[in-house]
């Protein structure tokens, strides 16, 4: 396949689009299948584009690393990842308080980034005022405890997503949801808050981006890709690429405003070869 190829009518009429990364756009390390040429297709016909990730394991610079590594063009300006909204929000705080963070070095960065000091690893961890929960690939049982502790002293449990799962290659992994979800019933509390889809902040700055026109969510999350585009009042596509089958797409109520086996299958209109 290459370059010039046209968009399938369904993709034609919006102005912009708002692509989620796993299971839309890559499984794991890997370019899904036709991927890098639907975004390039994207771009030729001079539709916005902006990369919506609930993955709060990496930094938007490293998303833009691995997009260019793995074929496509992208710009820091066109990620919106979860953990800069968390960012975001938590700057409201006009840089007050302590925070024990589980989850990745990007996100204790966001966390620092926004004001809050950091007590990971120090005395003060289960005395902090926020505990911000988001998954990473090295979670250990200290992280659990550390924040049950706090959260039972009294700290705001903040959740950077509430997806139960990501897809990898081989199969579905633990998403910070899971992980959020230990702590609620470990404290009995429930998260004063979540940033990531469906929630609004992400949506909302996503637009910030991209302007008026008649915009498309594409991602393969029923509950947080549909769900979020429908609270957002725009149309979305559903890929099954990723987390969600035929069938449970087939149920999902509200449905999605369209349906694709692939990202290359809905921008382009075909099933690419692998």
């Amino acid at each position: 396949m290459g370059p010039g190829l046209p968009l399938t009518p369904v993709v034609r009429v919006y102005d912009h689009v708002l692509l989620d990364l796993d299971g839309c756009v890559w499984l794991g390390d890997e370019a899904l299948p036709g991927a890098a040429d639907a975004v390039a297709a994207l771009r030729e016909a001079g539709k916005s584009i902006v990369f919506l990730t609930n993955d709060v394991r990496h930094s938007p610079e490293a998303f833009v690393r691995k997009l260019w590594r793995l074929g496509f063009q992208a710009s820091l300006d066109e990620v919106v990842s979860v953990g800069a909204a968390l960012q975001f929000r938590l700057a409201a705080r006009n840089g007050h308080g302590t925070a024990y963070v589980v989850g990745s070095q990007a996100l204790v960065d966001h966390v620092a980034d926004a004001g809050l000091r950091i007590v990971n690893r120090t005395s003060l961890a289960a005395r902090a005022d926020v505990v911000v929960v988001g998954g990473h690939d090295e979670l250990v049982f200290e992280e659990l405890k550390l924040a049950t502790q706090a959260v039972l002293h009294g700290a705001e449990l903040i959740g950077a997503t509430r997806d139960a799962s990501f897809p990898m290659p081989d199969g579905l992994w633990p998403g910070t949801g899971a992980v959020l979800a230990a702590i609620e019933t470990a404290t009995g509390r429930r998260a004063a808050s979540t940033i990531g889809k469906p929630e609004p902040p992400m949506y909302e700055a996503a637009r910030d981006r991209v302007g008026a026109g008649r915009t498309l969510a594409i991602g393969d999350r029923v509950d947080a890709d549909v769900e979020g585009a429908r609270r957002a009042g725009i149309d979305s596509a559903l890929v099954l690429t990723g987390a969600t089958s035929r069938s449970q797409a087939g149920a999902a109520d509200p449905p999605p405003t369209h349906v694709a086996d692939s990202l290359a299958a809905l921008v382009l209109g075909l099933w690419p070869r692998s």
